[in-house]
C-alpha cells in the first residue's frame, strides 16, 4: 500500500466510514468501522491529514485523532453536501 498522508472520515452513530489517499490524491485504502474500532484503527496509520465533515461529535474526535498525532480539518456541512438546486 502507498504511503497515506490524507484521510477522509464519515462519521455517523456507530459505523464509520475511512477513505485513505495517498500524496498524489489516489485511493489507496477504504475501510468500515465500528464506533469502537476506530481509534485502533486510526494509531496504526501514519500521522495525517483528517478531513471530516463538523457535525455534533467532529470535535470530540478531532480532539482523539489530534491526540494520537493526526492533522484535523473540520468541513463546514454546506461544503460536504455540494450544491443543492
Amino acid at each position: 500500500m502507498s504511503k497515506v498522508t490524507t484521510i477522509g472520515l464519515d462519521l455517523a452513530k456507530n459505523v464509520f466510514h475511512v477513505v485513505c489517499c495517498d500524496a498524489r490524491g489516489k485511493r489507496v485504502g477504504k475501510k468500515v468501522l465500528r464506533r469502537g474500532q476506530l481509534l485502533q484503527y486510526f494509531a496504526n496509520l501514519p500521522p495525517s491529514l483528517v478531513g471530516m465533515e463538523s457535525c455534533a461529535s467532529a470535535s470530540y474526535w478531532a480532539r482523539e485523532l489530534q491526540a494520537l498525532g493526526h492533522t484535523v480539518k473540520l468541513i463546514p456541512p454546506a461544503l460536504c453536501a455540494g450544491q443543492q438546486e
